[in-house]
């Protein structure tokens, strides 16, 4: 069974200044790992974070349309204990029926990853991140 865990929610962002700005105006906290090409900001259980959407395609091995009135792309995040259990979980979508968009395969960051879409192509990450924290719950609360 593939882990019902969703930890991590990255928007792809067109202008990361204006939408980082947006999101503090909210009074959102950013977490310690943002930097100045990167936002994540702490949530109830999920963390939000943002990312230059031409760095997201790019990871993803995706085009992306470069209007910002366009569809929007998002990646959703299920966060693994194991840098295997990256392999064992795309297989297990695989075999379910979700489309492969990238193998798994070790990150420059340190961890591993893969991509993979759900039948209406929503974008999803399979990470196992060497730092990550988890609750007694399963939630991510730091990586």
């Amino acid at each position: 069974m593939v882990l019902q865990r969703v930890s991590l929610l990255t928007i792809g962002a067109f202008q990361l200044p204006v939408l980082r700005s947006f999101y503090k105006g909210l009074g959102w906290e950013e977490t310690e790992i943002s930097s100045d090409d990167y936002a994540v900001f702490k949530t109830a259980g999920v963390l939000l974070s943002l990312f230059p959407i031409e760095e997201l395609a790019k990871d993803a091995g995706i085009e992306i349309n470069h209007s910002i009135e366009s569809y929007r792309p998002v990646t959703f995040a299920i966060n693994v204990n194991e840098p295997e259990d990256v392999d064992s979980t795309i297989e297990q979508i695989r075999e379910a029926g979700g489309k492969i968009l990238r193998e798994p395969s070790d990150a420059f960051w340190g961890g591993r990853t893969a991509y993979f879409a759900d039948p209406e192509n929503n974008l999803w990450e399979v990470a196992w991140n060497p730092s990550a924290v988890f609750d007694e719950r399963g939630g991510m609360i730091s990586f």
